[in-house]
């Protein structure tokens, strides 16, 4: 049989817009992994009728508190109306598109136990695109993230992530609300530099891969819509596109 995990000081935070059917998988995965929560909060952007009639019939099999919006205002709202909900002392954040793999449980509950510890951290990471490049081993495959202005490169600047991650509810106290009205990247962006100002601090999976996959069918694709030059692999746009990182965002955490 397979062990129960019941975390009664963790909200697990979902951000949702228009990908019900991935929102299904998501806490099909939870209920699978037999991982339970303090609460589940699906935080609700203005999706189309037709993925919150969906959303609704999900309630009569899970348990979540379902907080809906009157029209669509992006991500950061999304996010901070659902952080604002939470109760616990502990957030789990994870967007509707992705789901954990098997061993995520036992490692949320190694993380958990990290950050209760070590009053000075204030997130665990759980994914990214690429290794965060200055890492310093602690244990249970978790190293601390070391962000030195001094290091070489602008990789380093990507310490703050809107992947999933363990987060301490006080988030908002301490780091200020996501900033409305601008685009999702924009906002996680702008959220990265403010906790990098704050001497924000973190830990990371170093088998970065390990814990999630992020999955967008063409049933329910991405939402987020990039410009084409930032997502492309020709040499010559991305050495121009890291030099230019690596000018502006040295500019824009100073500024």
């Amino acid at each position: 049989m397979a062990m129960k995990y019941n975390f009664n000081d963790v909200t697990l935070l979902i951000t949702h817009y228009n990908r019900s059917h991935s929102l299904q998988r998501l806490l099909e995965s939870f209920e699978k992994l037999n991982c339970t929560f303090n609460e589940i909060i699906v935080s609700d952007d203005a999706s189309e009728k037709v993925h919150l009639d969906l959303i609704m019939g999900l309630q009569t099999k899970y348990v979540f508190t379902l907080i809906t919006a009157d029209k669509n205002k992006g991500l950061a709202n999304n996010l901070n109306k659902g952080q604002k909900s939470v109760k616990t002392p502990f957030t789990l954040y994870i967007q509707e598109d992705f789901v954990p793999k098997e061993i995520f449980p036992e490692k949320l509950q190694d993380s958990l136990g990290i950050l209760k510890v070590r009053e000075d951290l204030d997130m665990a990471r759980y994914y990214s695109y690429f290794k965060y490049p200055n890492l310093k081993y602690l244990k249970h495959g978790f190293s601390e993230m070391i962000f030195s202005p001094l290091k070489v490169g602008y990789q380093k600047f990507y310490y703050y992530s809107d992947h999933p991650h363990l987060r301490k509810s006080n988030f908002l106290e301490k780091f200020g609300e996501y900033e409305e009205g601008i685009k999702s990247d924009a906002a996680e962006y702008k959220m990265m530099m403010t906790f990098l100002r704050k001497s924000g601090k973190a830990i990371y999976y170093d088998k970065f891969k390990d814990l999630f996959d992020q999955i967008n069918s063409t049933l329910e694709p991405s939402t987020v819509k990039r410009n084409s030059l930032r997502e492309s692999n020709n040499v010559f746009i991305r050495v121009i596109r890291g030099l230019y990182k690596n000018v502006k965002f040295n500019i824009d955490l100073y500024k």
